[in-house]
């Protein structure tokens, strides 16, 4: 291992753009295959489906994977895993989207589906706390392009189920941006808001500024992707004096298309221009890069130097959901490392 990827794994961090989906890996996804089908998956064709040059591609290889996904005790397999590879990267603390909306909708809308799949998260979510150390909050995301009802069913189980589980911090808005924007869901957020649940939504990813502006109007705290962002520069003005929470994502950028490469993604400028950026891996089996592997890409295409990386992670820490008291514990932790 270099020197600066020991630093980087030494640096605590945390992830808050991480779908618990897209963490399984091909060799989980045979495994689970195996499980469930009659004619089980081979390793080449788990291996085809993550080959995709675009974001349709990705949407269909994600849909493919969450149908393996069929009781407790896959979604507690997948959790620890994540959870595992996580805290080999150095990560203390992860925000994590479930695809809520979709499990409701490959089980035909049945309201009692989802309970004990969240008994095996939870169950994943407790053993990590007690054996890695790292804490996990869990965000419940809605799919934009299905029916605005079906968003709603979402957001009303993410404000019911928090009741009794706190560990269900937040609402999101997944899907293509590009069949369907943030406004028709501006009731759900306020009700959300009410409920105590924090608020963060996909915006700019595959659509320019001006849905991130709507994504903003309707309430949310933080914006994932906000790719389209350079192309406004009264919009980046905007994010940087509120000091809006981008949660980025360059590898997932690049994979789907929407990206050239790296080295192009506008992430240093935002830096240099002083939004509040954090670094994340988004969906990394899919992507091939994994949250340190960001930051590593970070110093070798864009010349991220060690401090500015510290101040990444420091970011990632000041743009999460945590306590204050928990926030200052890691800053502190974060500023002493070397």
């Amino acid at each position: 291992m270099t020197e600066i990827a020991a630093f980087i794994r030494r640096l605590p961090k945390a992830e808050l753009h991480l779908h618990l989906e897209g963490t399984v890996l091909p060799s989980t996804l045979v495994e689970l295959s195996a499980r469930h089908d009659a004619q089980p998956m081979t390793q080449a064709e788990a291996d085809a489906l993550y080959h995709f040059t675009d974001f349709t591609g990705f949407m269909d290889a994600f849909k493919a994977v969450t149908n393996q996904l069929i009781g407790p005790d896959d979604y507690e397999l997948i959790a620890w895993r994540m959870l595992q590879a996580l805290a080999a990267q150095g990560v203390v603390h992860a925000e994590v989207y479930i695809s809520v909306g979709v499990i409701y909708m490959w089980r035909n809308h049945d309201p009692n589906c989802f309970e004990p799949i969240f008994a095996g998260l939870e169950r994943a979510r407790l053993r990590g706390e007690r054996e890695l150390g790292i804490s996990l909050y869990w965000i419940f995301d809605a799919v934009r392009h299905f029916a605005v009802p079906e968003a709603e069913r979402v957001f009303l189980k993410a404000a019911e189920m928090r009741l009794k589980f706190p560990s269900i911090i937040g609402i999101g808005l997944g899907g293509d941006e590009r069949r369907c924007g943030s406004e028709p869901f501006r009731a759900f957020y306020a009700q959300a808001r009410q409920a105590g649940l924090r608020l963060t939504n996909h915006a700019g990813e595959t659509t320019g500024p001006d849905a991130i502006r709507e994504a903003v109007s309707i309430g949310s705290e933080r914006i994932g992707h906000a790719f389209s962002a350079i192309q406004d520069p009264a919009l980046m003005d905007e994010l940087k004096a509120s000091r809006t929470p981008l949660e980025l994502n360059p590898t997932s950028n690049v994979r789907t298309g929407v990206c050239p490469s790296f080295a192009e993604h506008p992430m240093r400028r935002y830096f240099d221009a002083g939004l509040l950026i954090s670094l994340n891996s988004d969906d990394p089996a899919f992507f091939g890069s994994d949250l340190a592997n960001e930051y590593l890409l970070a110093h070798a295409e864009q010349g991220f130097t060690p401090n500015e990386l510290r101040q990444l992670a420091a970011n990632s820490i000041v743009s999460s959901f945590l306590p204050d008291a928990a926030k200052q514990s890691w800053l502190t932790r974060i500023e002493s490392t070397r």
